[in-house]
């Protein structure tokens, strides 16, 4: 991705939140100039992974196949001792028929809730035990009400609406055609994308950056390191 259009995203993405009253926290706003004198006092931005996060998963195509994301708080499964924080929360930009693709997570329970805009769309499996597709029914909890699924079921969700997709079921989502970007908020267990993601089709975490011009503010997976 060129570094000109992660720019764009994430103006677009600011001024998304807020017209939907949703406040991002100061660290959002960090310059990479900001970022150079930072020591230790932020290690859990760093560490945890804090952040802005765009990617198009390796597909080249962001608008088909892409997401935008901030993190805004996060544990860590690799240091407890240092962030006992049991919990995640992120904020997200899902755009019209733009796909985050099947996935499923071993450890990380989570809730994914419209918080605005249009109809987030999902599409959902079991796993397998080894990792496939299951042709198995399933059930899921839809704002605290059990909903029997079948396999490949789909659940549209209206601004609001929310479903928690336990461990090893399989999920895609995008922006229902017609019904404009949304909104999309996660709170969930820890978030580890180095050891939790399962993609039923193994697409790159994090694009390659043409650095076309000098970044607004840096991805989560770039913060300068502290000696």
């Amino acid at each position: 991705m060129k570094r000109s259009r992660i720019n764009a995203l994430i103006n677009e993405a600011k001024y998304l939140f807020a017209s939907a009253g949703f406040k991002l926290p100061p660290f959002a706003y960090w310059t990479p100039e900001q970022w150079k004198p930072k020591g230790h006092e932020v290690d859990e931005i760093r560490e945890n992974a804090l952040g802005w996060d765009v990617t198009d998963f390796g597909s080249g195509d962001f608008d088909r196949t892409g997401l935008l994301l901030f993190t805004i708080r996060n544990g860590n499964y690799h240091h407890p001792d240092s962030y006992p924080k049991p919990y995640a929360e992120k904020i997200m930009v899902v755009k019209e028929n733009q796909v985050t693709p099947y996935h499923f997570h071993w450890l990380k329970r989570e809730d994914i809730i419209n918080r605005g805009g249009g109809e987030l769309v999902l599409e959902l499996y079991r796993a397998t035990k080894d990792e496939k597709l299951s042709d198995e029914p399933f059930s899921v909890s839809i704002d605290g009400t059990e909903k029997k699924c079948m396999p490949g079921e789909r659940i549209s969700l209206k601004p609001g609406e929310s479903i928690c997709l336990e461990p090893f079921v399989y999920h895609k989502f995008y922006g229902g055609a017609g019904r404009g970007t949304v909104v999309v908020g996660e709170v969930s267990a820890v978030n580890d994308d180095t050891t939790d993601n399962r993609f039923l089709d193994a697409p790159g975490r994090f694009p390659e950056i043409e650095e076309d011009e000098p970044p607004v503010h840096l991805l989560c997976n770039e913060y300068p390191a502290v000696a």
